[in-house]
């Protein structure tokens, strides 16, 4: 009993002379400086002080992925495509001309001669020209026109699904800096408490047992560097493709704090505004529009064309000039197959349209959900969490140092400041990314 007590009060000594006496010790073994709700100051991105590295941020690697990825250049064209349409659909019908010789001696050349040409054979030349009803090339060209809205609304949602795998990315990279920065911290405050466990095993303070786990245990940091590195390359690597390859250089690196950013909005503010702006509702609204120009224009295909021509025809010693109109009669075919189908699709682009609108509003409803979940998350970690970790190492290190604890205990201390630093980063990732998949959802970056 008499052991507990002087251990009891050892330990609460070295807490008191941690307190105190914190300007005296090393600086890496003092809790770090925190600014509002608990949370360490992000460390300065290293590379940003090495000359040649291009820093970019995250609204500059949404824009070049917007000018250079070369997915979405290959989606664009489809709007050119779809305006050439337009072209094509606004055309006339190009007159015909017809012209013949008949009776002509082939096989009978000797037969061949002028007296021949101007008593027997016949000569006939036609212009004909398609008069078209029903303004069928108006509705053809709105029908196009309506068309090429919908494929401009359909490469904006492209715009907005390639904006959010660039925003997403781009925290991927944040976070995996972020993690090699507290590995490589770490590592090198672990180095400090095992060169100095080193020196007490040779001073005979500890065993070799205790050495032996603290080397086991420094594998792990290790370890933890080199997984961070390769996440870090592998992100930028993947970055740079969305942006597209030739658009950036090999050496560059994301800027940014990776620090939380508080958000405030209601949901039916934000549905609202997403019922605005997204960009594949506005594609099934301008749909049933598109599809009421197909029915239109198929009502007008089914008014009957009129062809109108002139002939001229020399026969003996006669020029004469022929007129005739050809009209179809609609006894049969009405284009009411054509007709019907429109209809029907018209139907089916309201149905569509309906989906479309649901699926924004459940799509603003789940990123706002997953944005409080994440939102809460963080905040635990900022009411105390991270300080409260801080803190146990630093105490714990300065005792094991000291030969005041345990070597479990400084152990397991460790692993939970680094369970803890990762699960905030974490944390903060995930709650970055529902940001980005609230703004995804309400299809704009400027939320309100």
């Amino acid at each position: 009993m008499r052991s507990y007590l002087l251990r009891f009060f050892l330990l609460l000594f070295l807490l008191r002379s941690v307190q105190v006496s914190g300007a005296q010790t090393q600086p890496a073994q003092n809790p770090p400086t925190l600014p509002t709700g608990g949370v360490p100051a992000p460390p300065a991105n290293q590379l940003a002080q090495k000359p040649g590295v291009q820093l970019i941020t995250l609204d500059e690697a949404i824009q070049r992925a917007l000018d250079h990825n070369h997915n979405l250049l290959a989606a664009r064209t489809t709007i050119q495509q779809s305006e050439a349409e337009e072209v094509t659909a606004n055309l006339r019908p190009s007159p015909v001309l017809v012209s013949d010789a008949i009776f002509l001696p082939v096989f009978q050349p000797s037969n061949f001669s002028r007296d021949y040409i101007d008593s027997t054979a016949q000569f006939d030349m036609g212009l004909s020209y398609l008069f078209e009803r029903g303004k069928k090339r108006q509705h053809r060209l709105d029908a196009a026109r309506d068309v090429t809205a919908v494929t401009r609304a359909q490469i904006t949602d492209a715009e907005r699904g390639l904006t959010y795998s660039v925003a997403s990315q781009f925290i991927n990279v944040e976070m995996a800096e972020s993690t090699l920065e507290l590995a490589n911290a770490d590592l090198k405050s672990f180095q400090d408490t095992l060169d100095i466990s080193e020196a007490r095993y040779k001073a005979g303070d500890i065993g070799l047992d205790d050495l032996l786990k603290m080397k086991l245990q420094f594998l792990q940091y290790e370890t933890d560097v080199a997984q961070a590195k390769l996440a870090r390359a592998q992100g930028l690597s993947d970055l740079r493709q969305l942006m597209g390859y030739e658009s950036v250089s090999a050496d560059f690196d994301v800027a940014s704090s990776f620090d939380y950013v508080p958000m405030n909005g209601g949901v039916d503010d934000l549905q609202a505004a997403a019922l605005k702006n997204r960009p594949d509702l506005q594609a099934a609204q301008l749909g049933v529009r598109a599809a009421n120009s197909q029915l239109q224009l198929q009502k007008a295909i089914a008014k009957k064309d009129v062809t109108g021509g002139v002939n001229y025809t020399h026969l003996l010693y006669l020029n004469d000039i022929s007129l005739f109109v050809a009209v179809p009669l609609p006894i049969f075919d009405r284009n009411q197959g054509e007709i019907k189908r429109a209809g029907f699709a018209i139907t089916q682009a309201q149905e569509q349209q309906l989906y479309a609108s649901g699926q924004v509003l459940t799509d603003v409803r789940d990123a706002f959900e997953g944005w409080q979940a994440n939102n809460d998350v963080v905040g635990l970690y900022r009411s105390g969490y991270l300080d409260d970790a801080q803190q146990s190492r630093d105490i714990t290190d300065y005792a094991y140092k000291r030969g005041a604890a345990s070597l479990l205990d400084f152990l397991d201390a460790e692993r939970s400041y680094r369970a803890t630093q990762l699960g905030y980063r974490q944390a903060l990732a995930s709650y970055l990314l529902a940001v980005e998949q609230l703004r995804e959802a309400v299809g704009t970056r400027s939320l309100p």
